[in-house]
């Protein structure tokens, strides 16, 4: 006679092993359709030659058609927005420098919060920022300014 604490075993042990027979309920292989990349700012800029090239390497690798869309427009703020509001299903992306993470420190009432609202994916450049002065000022810092 069995009791219940072993009914309730052979049950479960029953359950794990039928598991890797039941199918996978799987999602489509991505990607599936075109990809939307966004370029906030104006065609034939540093940040538009750089998407492109970046998209024909992932249009190569990835098999599938990579639109360009430049958004220009509040100092990249309204192409960001797009993306931010886009479907999170990886369909659209976002090509950026710097001044998107910056965006909300430097204008009021930025429609997305850069950190809760993009996923980074990987850095395409690294570009430096240099301040620079006449070279007439006497000022050897920025301390000085």
């Amino acid at each position: 006679m069995t009791t219940p604490r072993q009914t309730l075993a052979y049950t479960l042990a029953a359950f794990v092993f039928a598991l890797p027979g039941a199918p996978a309920w799987a999602q489509d292989a991505w990607p599936n359709k075109p990809i939307r990349l966004v370029v906030p700012f104006s065609a034939g800029g540093t940040s538009d030659i750089l998407a492109r090239t970046i998209g024909e390497k992932l249009q190569t690798a990835l098999k599938q058609t990579v639109v360009i869309d430049n958004k220009a427009g509040a100092g990249g703020v309204i192409g960001a927005d797009i993306v931010a509001k886009a479907p999170p299903d990886g369909y659209t992306l976002l090509a950026f420098g710097s001044v998107i993470w910056l965006a909300g420190y430097m204008q009021d009432n930025v429609p997305f919060e850069p950190f809760r609202d993009f996923a980074p994916i990987t850095l395409g450049t690294y570009a430096p920022n240099l301040l620079v002065i006449h070279p007439a000022m006497p000022v050897r810092s920025v301390k000085e300014l």
